[in-house]
């Protein structure tokens, strides 16, 4: 029965277990609330699941939404049914899906819905489309001069140093992001354009749509951060980037092994490396697929990884790297694979690597920094030396609290209880109390 449902409004019903006359029996109550009548049977509901009617969008459509719980604003934003509950499942790859992707996880930043996490079966498909699909042909527009060359400059400019700024002045361009990347959909959805700048503006959403995922997974809010990495692959797509694609798709992988599903992670990976083209950018993805698979604990595949991770960085290339993967560098290549040696239980050359990686930053990398002191501290825990683990730690702390860095005080606070039997220890008692009055 279930592979019948359809439309979105089928499955939010019966997943509460109502038949269509007690939805239409909701609506009637919703509406008589509000002082009106409502002529709502459970036939005309039946029209709306076929799809041979669609709710009026300033009676029904907000007597729908006050039944299911749902802010009004989704339904003036998303439009039908988009803005039904249980839209948990990725929009197919293509071109069509570019604009709603976008919408959708604007929509997360409002907090006015509670948005399901997609599931890793779901992204792993997603992965799948994206490597077999290819672009498709842009519309042809007729130019009518209202969105030019000047306009698509200002919006790159602005854009790329939003982007710069988005990690070390996270409260100043947090909102400013978010509007940004509102107006470029609003011009993509609403302009007439050319082919060429068709392209830049789908890189640029895509772009943006990067820089917030990565803010809203520095904030443990994952589903917004899928979202919006969801966004950013089907513009990416759109506009025939195929490194910026295979990094967004990296991106997906990262937080899948950070929420503990390395094979999936490692599942994505496989689809994204052989699009890569510029060799930073196929550096990066071996050495996040060889943290996978050090979790997996598949030491000969890691190994491999981080060969061909060293070999791709080490690859001259006559263009930059693309700017999703301009900071990739050899101080990244030696604290992760000192991270996926310290997983794979080899410790003295795993510190090696590290403190090789965090020598190696430069100082505007102070979140990465803050990372890697971490892993650091997390591997001194395993090797029994807890007094030079907090000494880490805090330094981690003390940095990551200085540059507003959420995500970097999760990892610290998730060493807790590893920390806790060592309390009498010199430091740790101190780090204990700062990370439980600061929870």
């Amino acid at each position: 029965m279930d592979d019948e449902i359809r439309h979105p409004l089928a499955c939010a019903r019966i997943e509460r277990g109502w038949p269509q006359e007690e939805l239409a029996r909701r609506i009637r109550r919703a509406a008589a609330r509000r002082g009106l009548r409502s002529g709502t049977r459970g036939s005309r509901v039946s029209k709306w699941e076929a799809g041979r009617a669609t709710p009026d969008e300033d009676e029904s459509q907000p007597l729908i939404a006050e039944v299911f719980g749902i802010d009004y604003a989704a339904v003036a934003h998303l439009g039908w049914p988009n803005w039904l509950p249980g839209q948990d499942k990725p929009l197919p790859v293509g071109p069509y899906n570019a604009v709603p992707s976008l919408r959708e996880a604007l929509m997360t930043s409002l907090d006015r819905r509670s948005f399901i996490a997609y599931t890793s079966g779901a992204l792993a498909a997603l992965a799948h489309q994206w490597a077999i699909i290819e672009p498709g042909r842009f519309p042809q527009w007729t130019p009518r001069g209202d969105v030019d060359t000047e306009m698509v400059d200002w919006l790159e400019t602005a854009g790329t140093e939003l982007i710069r700024l988005a990690t070390e002045r996270r409260q100043r361009t947090y909102r400013l992001l978010n509007e940004h990347l509102t107006t470029v959909t609003d011009i993509i959805s609403e302009g007439r354009y050319t082919r060429p700048i068709e392209q830049r503006l789908h890189t640029l959403a895509a772009s943006l749509s990067q820089s917030v995922a990565w803010q809203r997974f520095d904030e443990r809010r994952h589903a917004s951060a899928a979202r919006f990495w969801h966004a950013a692959l089907h513009n990416a797509h759109t506009a025939g980037q195929h490194d910026l694609g295979a990094g967004i798709l990296s991106d997906l992988a990262y937080q899948l092994l950070w929420l503990k599903d390395a094979r999936t992670a490692a599942d994505i990976l496989e689809h994204a490396i052989p699009r890569t083209q510029h060799p930073t950018a196929r550096s990066l993805l071996h050495l996040r697929q060889a943290r996978a698979l050090a979790v997996l604990d598949e030491h000969s595949l890691c190994r491999r990884a981080l060969t061909a991770a060293e070999k791709a960085l080490d690859t001259p290339s006559y263009d930059p790297p693309p700017a999703w993967c301009s900071w990739m560098s050899h101080a990244d290549l030696a604290a992760d694979s000192g991270r996926c040696l310290a997983d794979l239980g080899q410790r003295r050359r795993a510190h090696q690597l590290m403190d090789e990686g965090i020598a190696l930053l430069p100082a505007n990398r102070s979140k990465t920094r803050a990372v890697f002191l971490t892993y650091k501290a997390e591997t001194y825990l395993r090797d029994g030396e807890p007094e030079i683990a907090a000494a880490t730690a805090t330094r981690s702390l003390d940095l990551a609290s200085r540059i507003n860095a959420p995500r970097c005080v999760t990892m610290v606070r998730d060493l807790e209880p590893e920390l806790a039997p060592y309390a009498h220890t010199a430091g740790v008692g101190d780090l204990l109390e700062r990370l439980r009055a600061a929870s």
